[in-house]
């Protein structure tokens, strides 16, 4: 992988490697954009098999936040840390309070946050060494877990986009296959089950399924099965990559409304969604809950106003739908554009602005 053509190429800002031979810290902070603010992302601890693995993970995921963050109107920039390990086996604390260390380097350029592979006690340790952490306990006036609020996000989201297909947003009866039954999936499943919803779940963890279908009713069916269910939404809630060549022809939900990061494998996987008539709710519109909550965090943590904010999903994608139709472009398409042209306004204005200031001090 050639970086810095790799970052000319998406106009990254940013990439800074970390080690710390103590406590055997590897890690990458990438740092996309920062126009409309600090650049936000979490840390994910992942057992990459290659450093050029975990380098491109840091870089793609970053720039996902950027439009996560622009597209949900916060005043924050896009930027992720991955940390190469087993978190089930590699955490200790001093690695966490290491890389505390090296974002109180960065002076504020970027905040963290949990993600895959770390906890709300990783934060904590993070900030023993620095204030730019979100999604700490919430014995230090923060919001704790966001995962609960990401699935409230992604309900509300559901709910916009079963009403683009089907022409109402009641999920009573409506069948929904959920792929991946972690933190936020389990909370969304509980509001689905609450709703009258039908479940049909799978997750590699058998316990994890085990107690969806004992809380929830849901019926569970074997990983690659869940593709192929005969339902109204395909929920993706586990890893990216997932709307592939390979999945598409099986699929037979009219909706794609789900948590996970990076559903669409290639861009095109969009555009074919979009000719075959499937509604989707891109990734990083409907999962920005969690964002959103942490966030809230940066001006005094009010959970009253951060859950309003999250329930703006629901707008957001009823815009980004009609601008689909309108245009007729993939909805993944009308997503980006929003952004984009956010960035974009922003970083006129800040042109400008500057451009006035150098006037005036030059006496025009």
């Amino acid at each position: 992988m050639e970086i810095f053509k790799y970052m000319e190429k998406y106009d990254y800002e940013q990439l800074v490697f970390c080690q710390d031979q103590t406590s055997g810290l590897k890690a990458i902070i990438a740092i996309h954009d920062t126009t409309l603010g600090p650049a936000l992302g979490g840390v994910r601890m992942w057992p990459y098999q290659t450093e050029e693995q975990a380098v491109e993970d840091a870089l793609r995921l970053a720039r996902g936040m950027t439009y996560k963050n622009a597209a949900a109107g916060l005043n924050l920039g896009g930027g992720k840390t991955v940390i190469i390990g087993d978190p089930f086996k590699d955490k200790n604390e001093e690695m966490f309070r290491a890389l505390g260390r090296f974002i109180q380097g960065l002076n504020g350029r970027y905040i963290t946050a949990e993600d895959v592979g770390t906890t709300v006690s990783d934060m904590d340790l993070i900030h023993e060494e620095t204030n730019y952490v979100t999604g700490i306990s919430p014995t230090f006036g923060s919001s704790g877990n966001p995962s609960p609020v990401t699935a409230y996000g992604v309900y509300l989201g559901m709910k916009a986009s079963v009403k683009e297909a089907f022409g109402s947003d009641s999920l009573k009866d409506v069948k929904v296959a959920v792929q991946g039954l972690g933190n936020v999936a389990y909370a969304l499943c509980e509001y689905l089950h609450n709703e009258g919803a039908n479940l049909v779940v799978t997750d590699i963890n058998k316990k994890a399924v085990e107690r969806v279908v004992n809380d929830f009713g849901a019926i569970a069916v074997e990983p690659d099965e869940i593709y192929k269910q005969e339902v109204d939404v395909f929920s993706p809630c586990a890893l990216g990559a997932i709307i592939n060549d390979e999945t598409i022809p099986q699929l037979k939900a009219k909706v794609i409304a789900g948590s996970a990061n990076n559903q669409l494998k290639e861009s095109r996987h969009g555009k074919i969604l979009h000719e075959m008539g499937i509604v989707y709710a891109p990734d990083y519109v409907i999962n920005a809950g969690g964002v959103i909550n942490v966030a809230d965090e940066l001006y005094g943590y009010n959970r009253d106003r951060a859950m309003k904010r999250v329930e703006t999903i629901y707008d957001s994608l009823t815009k980004i739908f009609a601008i689909s139709n309108d245009q007729n472009i993939p909805t993944y398409l009308a997503a980006n554009r929003l952004a984009e042209e956010r960035i974009a306004r922003v970083a006129k204005s800040r042109k400008q602005f500057l451009q006035n200031g150098k006037n005036i001090l030059n006496g025009r």
